[in-house]
Parts: C-alpha cells; structure tokens; sequence
C-alpha cells in the first residue's frame, strides 16, 4: 500500500466523523450551543470553533508538506485562541457553517497532497516533528475525542467504537501529547467481544490499569480520574 492509499484509507475515517459533526452542529439553536460544553471554561460554540480553527491549521501543515515552504498551524498561541474567543461570539448557524466547510477543506487538501508529500516533516503545534501523515491521525483524534466533550450524548463508549480500529494508535498519540515524566503503568483496554490492546508507559515496574476502550480513552485524555479502571489510577503530568 502506497503513503497516498494508507492516507486516504485513514481521510475515509476522518470523513465519517466530519459527517457526524455536521449532523451535531446544523442541530444545534443558539441557547443550545452558548451552554458549558465538558471542557472547563469553554462553551459549546468555543469547542465547535476551536474544531474548524484545528482543521485550517492542519491544512497549513499540509500546505507545507506539499509546497515545502514552511508554513506553522497557527500564527501563535495567543492569535489561536483570540480566534476561538471570537469565533464563539457567532451565531449557532454560522458556527455549523464554519465546522462544516473548514473540515470540507481540510479533506479537500488531504485528498490531492502527492504521494511523496506524506513523508514530509512539519512540525506540529507543540513543536514536535512529524510525518504531514501523521497530521490525518491529529484529525481523526480531535474529531473523535471534542464529541465526548460536546456534553450532547457522545460517551467515551461511543467514541471508542466510532474509532474502531484506529482506536489503538488514537491512545498511543495521547499518551505522547503528555509533557513532563510519565507514570509507570500498563494499560490494558477489554471489549467487548474480548479484543484486548495494551500501552506500556514510563519505566520501573508498572502498576496494571484494566477497563473498557472507553474508560481507558476517557483517563488517558485528562476526561477521568480513572476512578473506574481495575486498578489506582496514578496522576498524569500536564497535556501539552
């Protein structure tokens, strides 16, 4: 399988999500959406503009994969989040409308990078470099893991299962966007239907954490205390 097939097997994903965003956010009146989303501190408009916001600055990435000129995801921290501020302030209708073009682009872009574009390096907005692949696994995981956040019906149960099998890479990623030392601990997520995956993180001798996909995915993300693995959940460092 070529880079372009692999990365477009994986837009498919991301288009499947894009989708139900769209449904979620052309549902939502403007009382709806001006209501505390999961994330504290921010609405449900600040999430929904926080996504479109992600989707223009992935497509940067990509720009700079394809161009070769450098071309960062956003203009600063402070300029992203006066856009996210800004943008929560618009109506319900134009927020969708917003949600749902930025990710038309984004799949726009994705979909016509050359073959050799997605082994180019750019850097990410933490400032770690990454294959511009990598960018569609940044996609899939703030479209899946903002539904939960949303405060509208979408458990971790649910993302789990809309991630199917990216599910595995999806927690890989977020046990590398913590900064600082990790806790030593082996990570284990049971289905179901028994499909087992585990994560082996920090050094010395690890204390075993068991639970469902979406209880493994809620406490890896900073959503849980990790009250509900089989196991004492230790604490994790700050997310990045």
């Amino acid at each position: 399988m070529t880079a372009t097939e692999r990365a477009h097997a994986l837009l498919n994903r991301v288009h499947a999500l894009h989708d139900e965003w769209a449904r979620v956010a052309r549902g939502l009146d403007d009382e709806t959406v001006r209501a505390p989303s999961a994330l504290p501190g921010w609405t449900r408009a600040h999430l929904l503009s926080h996504l479109a916001r992600n989707a223009d600055g992935l497509v940067n990435l990509l720009t700079w994969a394809k161009s070769g000129v450098e071309t960062p995801m956003y203009a600063g921290e402070s300029a992203r989040d006066g856009d996210i501020e800004q943008g929560a302030y618009r109506s319900a209708a134009e927020i969708a409308e917003d949600v749902v073009g930025s990710a038309a682009r984004f799949v726009e872009v994705a979909s016509g990078l050359p073959d050799e574009a997605w082994a180019v390096r750019v850097r990410a907005r933490q400032g770690r470099e990454i294959p511009a692949e990598f960018v569609l696994w940044l996609r899939l995981s703030e479209t899946a893991i903002h539904l939960a956040d949303l405060d509208l019906g979408y458990d971790f149960a649910r993302v789990a299962e809309l991630l199917a099998e990216e599910f595995e890479i999806v927690v890989s990623n977020a046990i590398g966007m913590y900064g600082g030392e990790l806790p030593s601990v082996l990570l284990v997520a049971v289905g179901a239907d028994g499909t087992r995956h585990e994560w082996r993180m920090g050094t010395g001798k690890p204390v075993k954490l068991t639970g469902t996909p979406g209880e493994v995915l809620a406490w890896i993300t900073g959503r849980s205390d990790g009250s509900t693995l089989d196991g004492v959940a230790p604490s994790l460092p700050h997310w990045l």
